[in-house]
C-alpha cells in the first residue's frame, strides 16, 4: 500500500469538513478528483475508509486507523517545513563553538546571551576547542566556529579578525618586579608561573617570549579559574601573564601590577574561524559582531 502525504491530507480534510464538497474546497481540488483520490486509496488498502451512507461523512474504523496516523505524522512534517524554512531564510541554524583561548570563555557569555535573545532559534553550545583538534573538527562540520589566535591556511575555512589584544604581566604590588617598567623572558627564570591548564604552544607567554628565548620558569603552577589565578598573584605566590582585557579590574586594584611584556609589548589578534560557505548568514555575521563590540567595551574599562 503506498500512502502519501496528500492522501492523509485528504483523510484529514474530509473528516474536519463531514462532506466531500467541502473537504475539496479546503484542498483546493474538484470534488470529482477528491473522489477519484479516495477510491483509489481504497483500492489500494481493500477495505472501505468511508461510511458514505451517513450524513455528515463519517470515517469507517480502517478510516479512523488512517486519520490517527495523519494527526501523527501532518505536524511533524509541517514543523519540519517550518524548519527548513527558518534554515532559508536565515533565522534559524546552529552555532557550535569550540574556544583555542581559556580565558574566552569570561568574554564569550556575555556575546552568547545577546546573540541568544537576537536569535532565539538558533542552537548554540560551546566545547573547549583545547580538548580536541577543534580546526579539523570545523572543516568536517563537528563545529562551526572556532575562536584562535592562530590562524591557518585551510581549505574551506576563513579566519574573520575579532579584535586585538596585549598579554600583559601581572604581579602583586608587592613584587620585586613590580618597580620594573615592563618585564623580559629573563625575568621569569626564578619566578613561580601561574597559568592555565593547557599546552605550552597555546598560552601566549611560551610561544611569544619563553620558547622563543629558551627561558624556563622555576616553576609553573597550572589553574583552571582566572579568579584564582589572580588571587594567588595577590597572594605573591607568583605571577601570571594574562590578556589585557581579562585583567581589567586588576588596574583598579592596589594589590596588583600589569607590565607590558618587553619594552615594545607584545599584540596577538584573536579570530573566528569559521567555513567560507557560512560567511554571509546573517546570524553568523550577528555573532561576529556583538563579540567585536563586546571586546571593545572591556578594552575601553
Amino acid at each position: 500500500m503506498h500512502i502519501e502525504f496528500r492522501h492523509l491530507r485528504t483523510i484529514k480534510a474530509i473528516h474536519e469538513a463531514g462532506g466531500l464538497a467541502r473537504a475539496a474546497d479546503q484542498l483546493h481540488i474538484t470534488q470529482s478528483a477528491l473522489s477519484h483520490q479516495i477510491k483509489g486509496l481504497e483500492d489500494q488498502a481493500g477495505v472501505e475508509l468511508f461510511v458514505r451512507r451517513s450524513k455528515p461523512m463519517r470515517l469507517s474504523a480502517a478510516g479512523l486507523r488512517l486519520l490517527r496516523l495523519a494527526e501523527q505524522i501532518l505536524p511533524q512534517v509541517e514543523a519540519l517545513q517550518d524548519e527548513f524554512a527558518s534554515l532559508r531564510d536565515g533565522r534559524a541554524g546552529r552555532m557550535h563553538i569550540a574556544i583555542e583561548c581559556h580565558a574566552c570563555f569570561e568574554w564569550l557569555f556575555p556575546v552568547l546571551e545577546g546573540f541568544r535573545k537576537a536569535w532565539p532559534e538558533v542552537d548554540v553550545d560551546i566545547r573547549p576547542g583545547l580538548a580536541f583538534d577543534a580546526l579539523p573538527a570545523l572543516q568536517k562540520e563537528d563545529v562551526d566556529l572556532v575562536v584562535s589566535s592562530d590562524p591557518e591556511d585551510l581549505p574551506g575555512v576563513t579566519f574573520v579578525k575579532l579584535f586585538d589584544y596585549a598579554p600583559v604581566f601581572v604581579a602583586s604590588a608587592q613584587h620585586p618586579l613590580a618597580a620594573k617598567p615592563y618585564v623580559e623572558a629573563q625575568d621569569f627564570r626564578g619566578e613561580t608561573l601561574i597559568t592555565y591548564p593547557v599546552e605550552r604552544s597555546r598560552l601566549d607567554v611560551f610561544s611569544q617570549l619563553l620558547i622563543p628565548a629558551k627561558v624556563e620558569p622555576a616553576a609553573i603552577r597550572q589553574v583552571e579559574l582566572t579568579a584564582v589565578i589572580l588571587l594567588l598573584v595577590a597572594s605573591n605566590r607568583g605571577v601570571a601573564v594574562l590578556p589585557d582585557w581579562v585583567v581589567r579590574e586588576v588596574k583598579y586594584s592596589s594589590d596588583y601590577v600589569t607590565r607590558p611584556l618587553t619594552a615594545k609589548g607584545v599584540t596577538r589578534t584573536l579570530y573566528a574561524a569559521i567555513r567560507e560557505d557560512d560567511r554571509d548568514k546573517p546570524f553568523v555575521q550577528k555573532l561576529i559582531a556583538l563579540a567585536r563590540n563586546e571586546a571593545a567595551r572591556l578594552q575601553a574599562q
